[in-house]
């Protein structure tokens, strides 16, 4: 059994014991977030389809921890200028493991 579930405006597929990777939650670890956004719920060849969203859905996790991604490197360059900038970022994301997937 799956569920497509929008968190902070994206969307992701979320089954029973699987880690998201989403945008950072001010939520500690070990607190519980519950998503009632669920666009579809689909599992023992019944399948059922939001308009927008499914009707007394719900799709419950745990936060594991808060982490960083991979440094992205900025480099602007105009050539014959003596123009050179680099900077770098880090986005912070929040590994979500989902517990259960309640469908109507």
């Amino acid at each position: 059994m799956y569920a497509l579930v929008e968190i902070k405006g994206k969307q992701y597929k979320a089954e029973k014991g699987a880690v998201l990777l989403v945008d950072k939650f001010d939520n500690q670890a070990g607190d519980k977030v519950e998503f009632d956004s669920v666009l579809l719920i689909s599992g023992e060849g019944d399948t059922k389809v939001g308009s927008p969203y499914v009707d007394g859905a719900k799709v419950t996790a745990v936060v594991k921890s808060n982490v960083k991604d991979k440094k992205v490197v900025v480099f602007k360059f105009k050539r014959t200028k003596g123009y050179r900038r680099t900077q770098g970022h880090r986005q912070n994301y929040t590994l979500l493991q989902v517990e259960d997937i309640l469908g109507a």
